[in-house]
């Protein structure tokens, strides 16, 4: 990097904006966020506003699950027409209830919830479940009542989740609460998951209960007036119930305080969503339906790469990556052990997880000489140990306990194809049986079934009488529970996420650098004069003293207002030179065929810019050309793009990629969002495909990363310093070998 440019002493701070760590219970007590979401999920009493004798409403449905499902305390229903609901004492109002109330579950039309609020606030009510729908899902109208129920919550230290909801669910034994129109819940378990939508939720629920995957807390948010996904996640992060978080996501309220969260918390507890609305069309759904405006999918990305958050395509492939992470270890690697009684899916899961960027490395010798004396003598002892169809129980004992003791696999995935003489329940026994052995010894490697039978049988027994989703989760013989899927290439997805994941929590967490030799008050000046002049694209000299500002190497350059005086400053600057249009209105120069290349002498440089003059005169545009930029010409390195835009939701991102050509062809570009870290940088710069060329590639040398990583950490810095910046555009930057830095060869710079 040249000497304008070189890196200064930084100080490395944690995120300056992120949000401080729950307080531990102390002088001080427990955490009041803690505790105030503590009392809508672990509720001791509730109270269904809306009970109702029709079997068909919502209301007699929520008080129907709640007695059902046998919750652990006293439930009220409140109906002013019925003295008795369900065989239970009704009351007219609140204020007739005998007891304290935790949480009022209200299911009544939307007119009568606000009255309905302030009776909870008066009787004490810590927590509400507004199920009713109308809000601002619909309108104007409906968002101001929504606004000003909260407000009156508030005001009386009570937190809402909805309105617009299906209800919430905490299966832990001691709470056993359905306060939901949920017909169906999962067993216990260790997931809690959030969903933005009611009606998939139902789904989800069946989902998870037929595939007998546990569940601790499930909260449908509605339209999350005001408990939302970030709120449950701070809340899970100290729940010992909670091993992992699922997230289904249509749109982002506050995504930089989702991002900051995730990122603490994603260090503690794997956090896995389905974020839908990738495509325009889903987009416009999505707002629609949640009264929210959906996030653009790239920003989305950045965010859950950047916070450790899973990210699962679809719904079937959430619960596939939840049954390995809620019940196995992490994988320490990517080496994959295959055990199989048939040869295709042995292929069909090598393809599948090298494709995914995983390992099917070679059997040890060690593990080769042992198999040899148990397995038949047609067996295959390479990677996929292939043990053929007449492979019987003891085989599979034998192998897996093999695989799992091989230390050239970090996890183990059985495959069996039922065959005549097989027996699949005596097959599954000697799986567990195994894995069992292999955990007594205290070995951690993750283990994955694929049973391939009309079934899917998992390798216990089905996970619900009759399922029809065709695979489930076992247990163990020591209580562990082994994921098992209906085809190789399902688990391979799991795994690849878990060692996704894995590789994210076990790099260190990065640093936030704060440079020390930028001048934010002078770029402040040049931005705010420029404002005042009514500039929405800086010029060229603006762009310069900005750039200079935060130290980032832009090449020197002239600005000449006429022909004769770009032709002197070009003897001055040295041949050969570029000449480029300048203008705060037209942006896009090379529409305009203003750049010319490599003028070597002060006549070619008049006939460029005079040539640049006469296109614009032509077009009747000749008052927007503020002069000529000349620069020294610039020869060799690897063109890249930095550049930043200000998303509506999300605010700024920034991108990097190949420049020039490139960026318009390949789309070669990698984006993240500000504040970059030290770890965010140095995976940007790895991210992108033309990655090699940056390491030096067929006789071209490499460059200089360490410049381009401060190039992209102070164009953080700047960006987040000067919110009055809407876009940065440079482009192109050129990297040099190790050494000799970069240089900025064109920069736009435009205000909001």
């Amino acid at each position: 990097m040249n000497d304008d440019a070189a890196p200064a002493a930084a100080g490395a701070v944690q995120d300056p904006a992120a949000p401080p760590a729950a307080p531990e219970d102390g002088p001080g007590g427990p955490d009041p966020a803690f505790e105030t979401l503590k009392a809508v999920l672990r509720p001791r009493s509730v109270a269904v506003v809306g009970a109702s004798r029709d079997p068909d409403s919502i209301g007699y449905r929520i008080l129907y699950y709640l007695i059902a499902n046998r919750f652990n305390g006293p439930v009220y229903p409140v109906n002013p027409n019925a003295t008795v609901v369900g065989s239970i004492p009704a009351y007219p109002s609140l204020a007739q209830i005998p007891g304290p109330v935790d949480l009022a579950v209200i299911a009544t039309p939307r007119d009568a919830v606000l009255p309905v609020v302030d009776q909870c606030g008066r009787k004490g009510v810590r927590g509400l479940v507004i199920i009713t729908a109308g809000f601002a899902e619909t309108g104007p109208e409906g968002r101001r009542l929504q606004d000003e129920v909260v407000a009156r919550a508030r005001s009386y230290g009570m937190r809402v989740i909805g309105p617009n909801c299906l209800g919430l669910i905490n299966t832990a034994p001691d709470v056993r609460l359905n306060a939901s129109f949920a017909p169906v819940v999962p067993p216990h378990g260790n997931i809690s998951m959030s969903s933005q939508s009611g009606a998939l939720g139902l789904a989800i629920l069946q989902y998870a209960a037929a595939m007998g995957l546990g569940l601790s807390t499930f909260v449908s948010v509605g339209n999350q007036a005001d408990v939302s996904g970030s709120d449950l996640i701070r809340y899970w992060e100290d729940d010992p119930s909670t091993d992992l978080i699922l997230l289904y996501l249509e749109s982002f309220g506050k995504p930089r305080q989702f991002a900051r969260l995730a990122r603490r918390v994603s260090r503690k507890k794997p956090i896995l969503a389905v974020k839908a609305g990738r495509s325009p069309a889903g987009h416009r759904a999505a707002g629609s339906h949640t009264a929210a405006l959906a996030a653009s999918d790239v920003a989305v990305d950045a965010l859950f790469r950047q916070a450790g958050v899973i990210r699962a395509d679809t719904l079937d492939e959430m619960f596939d990556i939840a049954a390995l992470l809620a019940n196995q270890p992490l994988p320490q690697g990517p080496r994959v052990g295959i055990v199989t009684n048939a040869g295709g899916p042995g292929i069909l899961a090598t393809d599948a997880l090298v494709g995914l960027g995983l390992e099917v490395p070679e059997t040890s010798p060690e593990t080769r000489q042992r198999l040899a004396q148990v397995m038949p003598a047609a067996a295959s002892l390479g990677n996929p140990i292939d043990m053929i169809a007449s492979a019987g129980p003891h085989h599979y004992r034998a192998a897996v306990a093999a695989a799992l003791d091989d230390p050239a696999f970090d996890a183990v995935l059985v495959i069996f194809v039922p065959v005549e003489l097989a027996d699949p329940q005596a097959v599954n026994q000697a799986v567990r049986e195994a894995v069992a052995e292999a955990r007594a010894r205290g070995n951690r490697k993750p283990v994955l079934c694929c049973f391939l039978d009309s079934r899917g049988l998992a390798p216990a027994a089905q996970p619900a009488a009759g399922s029809p989703l065709g695979r489930g989760i076992a247990a163990g013989a020591s209580g562990e529970r082994i994921p098992s899927y209906v085809f190789p290439e399902s688990a391979a997805r799991a795994l690849a996420r878990a060692y996704e994941y894995a590789r994210w929590r076990s790099r260190p967490a990065g640093e936030f650098p704060r440079f020390d030799d930028v001048d934010p008050e002078q770029a402040r000046k040049v931005l705010h004069a420029a404002r005042d002049r009514g500039d929405r694209w800086l010029g060229p000299e603006d762009v310069a003293a900005v750039l200079q500002a935060y130290r980032l190497p832009l090449i020197p350059g002239r600005l000449a207002r006429t022909p004769d005086e770009a032709a002197a400053a070009a003897a001055d600057l040295g041949f050969p030179v570029v000449v480029k249009l300048a203008s705060r209105t037209i942006v896009h120069k090379t529409e305009w065929e203003g750049v010319a290349l490599d003028l070597e002498t002060a006549d070619v440089v008049r006939s460029a810019c005079r040539r640049i003059e006469d296109r614009l005169r032509a077009a009747g545009r000749h008052e927007e050309l503020d002069g000529f930029l000349v620069q020294p010409m610039v020869k060799g390195g690897v063109e890249l793009l930095v550049g930043m835009t200000d998303d509506p939701l999300f605010g700024p991102l920034i991108a990097f990629g190949l420049g020039g050509i490139h960026v318009e062809i390949l789309r070669d570009v990698v984006v993240r969002i500000t504040p970059l870290s030290d770890r965010d940088a140095d995976e940007m710069i790895r991210g992108i495909r033309g990655y090699r060329l940056l390491t030096g590639y067929r006789g071209h040398p490499p460059a200089d990363i360490d410049a381009i990583r401060q190039v992209l950490l102070r164009l953080s810095q700047l960006v987040e310093d000067l919110p009055e910046i809407a876009e940065i555009d440079l482009n192109p930057v050129k990297a040099f070998p190790p050494g000799q830095g970069c240089r900025i060869l064109d920069a736009r710079i435009r205000l909001d």
